[in-house]
């Protein structure tokens, strides 16, 4: 199957305008490609993203919030992320399952094995080939995406409401997660220009195992 990326690291790190750069250099190149979004990417998906992310939804519990995240994944990954990688397709996901060990296990202290086996049951050991993690400093980032959903239309601020200790927490996670799998996890420095750090990128997916005469 085609190469599968996936971009990880806490709201307002930039992995959206990251993806963006690399779906630009991968099109001028003629790699076909599709992008795919966690919470969304289907009807369903979308419908429980508006539950996750609506800033008013403050009563949703942690468990409650796994589940619909994995939801979401389920019927993106079925419906949309293998039929692209099948059909010769490269998939670049903002989010996958690292998000939910990240967020609901680090963050809000849901059992990691838990989260371990839904995952598993989920995604049926279909894993990214690569995922880039954009590492940086919590505070900026929250601060990042507040003044982002300030200029925004629709009403996805329910994280950014959370504690500087609640990202501290899934910063660490994520770390965590990438010092656990090296190979497929490389960690990029998100205070850098952005420019600075799409060419990073690029090069990491020159000099991973992903093959391709394309890039």
């Amino acid at each position: 199957m085609a190469p599968f990326i996936s971009f990880e690291g806490i709201d307002g790190s930039g992995k959206t305008t990251q993806i963006k750069l690399l779906e630009k250099y991968l099109k001028s190149r003629d790699v076909p490609m599709v992008v795919a979004r966690e919470p969304g990417g289907t009807e369903v998906g979308e419908s429980i993203r508006q539950v996750l992310l609506k800033s008013g939804n403050t009563a949703l519990r942690p468990l409650s919030e796994l589940l619909l995240y994995n939801a979401s994944r389920h019927q993106n990954l079925y419906q949309r992320v293998l039929p692209a990688l099948e059909a010769g397709y490269w998939v670049l996901s903002d989010r996958y399952v690292d998000a939910s060990m990240a967020y609901q296990g680090y963050g809000r202290g849901v059992d990691v094995s838990l989260i371990d086996q839904l995952n598993n049951m989920v995604i049926n050991q279909h894993m990214p080939n690569l995922t880039v993690l954009i590492d940086m400093d919590p505070a900026l980032a929250v601060s990042r995406a507040q003044e982002r959903n300030r200029h925004d239309s629709t009403d996805e601020g329910r994280f950014e409401r959370e504690s500087l200790e609640f990202y501290q927490r899934v910063r660490q996670g994520y770390l965590e997660i990438a010092a656990n799998d090296p190979l497929r996890v490389r960690v990029v420095n998100g205070d850098k220009p952005i420019e600075t750090l799409h060419r990073e990128i690029v090069s990491l997916l020159k000099t991973s195992k992903i093959e391709s005469g394309c890039i």
